[in-house]
Formats: structure tokens, C-alpha cells, sequence
């Protein structure tokens, strides 16, 4: 099988790069304590199975399928334009993630649910998704598959990811509009869940 290309090479590095960083913004956030849970909605656990599964499927590689197989049209200008293009979407979804997580303070989790004391944030990167964590996390899923230039794998794991990500997304506004009622709706009709201009 044909080695792959320095600019394949140097793009996957780029790549894992911006997953250590992904990495790091949750296993060295500072501790926020643990705050008192309010409300949980165990719906949203069968949308992280969804995503899970889409992100299997993204870093999935075929048997007897080339590593970082060289295409035709990614060499030359091309390819250094695809590899600087993927980076970007990678190192954007750290950035995004980060400042999310980091807007959100003690109220981040992984589960669907609110704390004591729960505000509504709309501002930072809330101000332009309501969920940019999300947002960020379908981007690293977007550079990651191609990076590794696998895009049917990626193809086939967007179909549980997106899907996953919608349960989510209605699971935790569930919970934020029950509680939050007319200070969530506004903001829900000013600020797109995931997508400005189309969701």
C-alpha cells in the first residue's frame, strides 16, 4: 500500500493535537465543587449512546483499507488547502468548546440536567447557538473524519450523531423550559439551537 503524504501526515497531527486540547478542557477544568441537582432528564442518555456511536463510526477503520489513503485530488495546493481547512474546523471546535464550558461554569455535566441556582446563560457563545458545546463536538467529529480521510465512515456517523444530538438538545430544553418558561422561549426564538439561520 502506498505511504501516505506529508500533508495527510502533518493534517492527522494537527488533528490529535486539537483532541489532546479538546481533551484537557474537561479533565483540567477546575473543580467547581458538586453543586445540588435540581431536575434530570434520563431521556438525553440514549442521544450521548447515538453520538458515541457516530463517532465510532468516524474513527472506524476499514480492514485492508489504506491508512491515510493519497487521493489524486488532495495533493499539491489542493491537499495543503484541505489539511489547513480541517485543522481550522478542529482547533475552532476547541475554542468553541472551551469557552462554552467554561461560560457554564459548576452547571456543565454530561447528563441533562439543572442544579440549585441554575441561571439561564445567553451570553459568550450562547449569545449565537444555544448549544455550542454541540456544536463544537460535530466539528471535531466533521475534522476528524477528515483527517483521516475516511468519509464514508464519517458519512454513516452522521446519521447517529445528528440524531443523538437532536434528543439531547430537546431532553436539556425540556428541563430549561419548565423552569426558565417565557425567559427561555424568548431566547429561543432570538438565538438558533445549533444552526443560525436554519435550526
Amino acid at each position: 500500500m502506498p505511504n501516505p503524504t506529508p500533508t495527510a501526515l502533518a493534517t492527522l497531527a494537527g488533528v490529535l493535537l486539537c483532541w489532546i486540547r479538546f481533551i484537557t478542557v474537561f479533565a483540567f477544568r477546575k473543580n467547581p465543587g458538586k453543586p445540588q441537582e435540581a431536575k434530570r432528564n434520563k431521556a438525553a442518555f440514549d442521544g450521548v449512546v447515538l453520538q458515541m456511536l457516530g463517532y465510532g463510526s468516524t474513527f472506524f477503520q476499514p480492514p485492508r483499507h489504506a491508512f491515510l489513503p493519497p487521493v489524486a485530488a488532495l495533493a499539491g495546493v489542493a491537499g495543503v488547502v484541505y489539511g489547513v481547512c480541517t485543522v481550522a474546523i478542529a482547533a475552532g471546535s476547541v475554542w468553541l468548546i472551551a469557552a462554552a464550558v467554561r461560560r457554564l461554569g459548576k452547571q456543565w455535566a454530561i447528563a441533562a440536567r439543572l442544579v440549585e441556582g441554575h441561571n439561564l446563560i445567553t451570553d459568550g457563545p450562547y449569545s449565537v447557538v444555544r448549544n455550542p458545546i454541540y456544536v463544537a463536538i460535530f466539528g471535531m467529529l466533521i475534522a476528524t473524519g477528515l483527517a483521516f480521510e475516511h468519509w464514508i465512515g464519517m458519512a454513516l456517523g452522521l446519521v447517529p450523531f445528528v440524531l443523538g444530538t437532536l434528543i439531547r438538545v430537546r431532553a436539556e430544553e425540556k428541563l430549561l423550559r419548565a423552569t426558565f418558561g417565557k425567559e427561555f422561549e424568548d431566547y429561543a426564538a432570538r438565538v438558533p439551537a445549533l444552526v443560525p439561520g436554519i435550526y
